[in-house]
């Protein structure tokens, strides 16, 4: 996991080098470029942050019993 967390780390990095160098670029198409770059930085985030929250906490499966009875 440990491996996930230093690559998601290295994601936000990147994100915010790109926005940083967005606002700096004077040349428009640059600008535009390094935004639309960080945001696809931003989604990757977004989405290594799931499978993290995912591994962090295993889904359940239904085994038919949910340790409570049913009044039947």
């Amino acid at each position: 996991m440990n491996d996930l967390q230093d690559k998601l780390e290295q994601l936000r990095v990147d994100a915010e080098d790109c926005m940083l160098i967005s606002r700096l670029a004077t040349d428009p198409a640059k600008r535009d470029l390094f935004a639309r770059l960080a945001g696809q930085l931003h989604l990757m985030v977004a989405e290594v942050e799931t499978v993290i929250g995912a591994k962090a906490t295993p889904s359940r499966k239904s085994s038919g019993e949910s340790g409570t009875k049913s009044p039947v």
